[in-house]
């Protein structure tokens, strides 16, 4: 199911914190962000009811359909795959186009409903299908195991989880969720399999991007895995997607230097409450107008509306990303 991560305003936060110590160990599912680089730490709330259901992941990658659609665009506006990915995975590299700069954006991974009128970009979960006739973005959990797969990745790759020196789980306490372990090439290159399957599903089913989510776990480690070691593995997560026809959205980390970002090959951003923490500026920094805006406050978007609401996607969502009929759902673009 979708991650629905947030980040949190303080009274909220420590509702959170009520919630935990009341019951110590649930786990939780919240909008899809984290705390800035900066701040404190940010806390879960209770995850929402309508979030979708994730089928556990497959070892394998499934075959690619000879018919996934590809999203119509200029031939000046598209972006084609580097000789060297060509090389390296020994197939002809795919076209692929990011989304459309200041487009009317939904963000559904809590649950995938019609699209309110007007909405011509829309990222949903992995797990459910991409809206039709309109640009889709895949959201994937990349860096971390995904709340309720937790039996399935120790039962099946255990050795791919991180463990710190006394062999115990690294858990990334923000979001109560197992960190991956992208420390070596030899696992790099194992985990791509894996989350490169996902990837594959996302073109087969029609969806034109994918925002693998957690690339600043690193952040999260405890020391045991680098900045230089997430860029390694989402370098080959991009070539993956490219190699698909997929653009590849970096998803937070505005600490993520430009040429760092060109390194890896991302084509956009999505950026969660990046006006309500003046983190804005670094994502138009590498990506121009292409960077999508999420806030969860009337607050943050007011302001994200006011400084970049004519160039790029801005939207209000509520925090658990929940679908219409909900009484916490919220939606407003600018």
């Amino acid at each position: 199911m979708a991650v629905n991560r947030r980040k949190l305003k303080l009274g909220i936060a420590m509702s959170a914190v009520a919630i935990v110590a009341l019951g110590v160990g649930i786990g939780t599912a919240n909008a899809g962000t984290r705390g800035p680089w900066h701040s404190d730490k940010p806390h879960k709330s209770a995850p929402a009811t309508t979030s979708p259901t994730k089928a556990s992941p497959a070892v394998t990658s499934p075959a690619p359909s000879a018919t996934t659609p590809k999203p119509a665009t200029s031939a000046s506006a598209t972006t084609v795959a580097s000789t060297s990915a060509s090389a390296t995975t020994g197939v002809k590299p795919a076209a692929w186009t990011p989304p459309p700069a200041n487009a009317t954006f939904d963000y559904q991974i809590g649950g995938a409903y019609t699209p309110p009128s007007g909405v011509t970009v829309v990222s949903r979960d992995s797990g459910a299908a991409p809206a039709a006739g309109l640009y889709n973005v895949c959201y994937v959990n990349a860096f971390q195991a995904q709340p309720g797969d937790e039996s399935w990745w120790k039962t099946n790759h255990n050795d791919l989880l991180l463990h710190d020196a006394k062999g115990n789980l690294v858990i990334d306490e923000d979001w109560n969720e197992i960190m991956l372990d992208f420390s070596t090439e030899a696992k790099r290159t194992a985990l791509t399999t894996i989350v490169g399957g996902w990837i594959d599903q996302c073109a087969t089913k029609g969806f034109q991007a994918v925002e693998p989510d957690n690339l600043d776990s690193y952040t999260r480690s405890k020391g045991l895995l680098t900045q230089a070691q997430a860029i390694a593995y989402a370098t080959s997560l991009a070539t993956r997607a490219h190699a698909k026809g997929l653009a590849i959205g970096q998803k937070n980390t505005a600490e993520l230097s430009s040429a760092n970002a060109k390194k890896i090959g991302f084509d956009f951003a999505v950026a969660e409450e990046c006006a309500d923490f003046d983190e804005c500026g670094a994502y138009t920094a590498s990506y121009g107008n292409n960077v999508i805006v999420i806030e969860y406050s009337k607050s943050g978007f007011t302001k994200a509306c006011s400084g970049y609401g004519s160039r790029l996607s801005v939207v209000l969502r509520d925090v658990d990303v929940t679908t219409p009929g909900s009484k916490s759902y919220v939606y407003q673009a600018c």
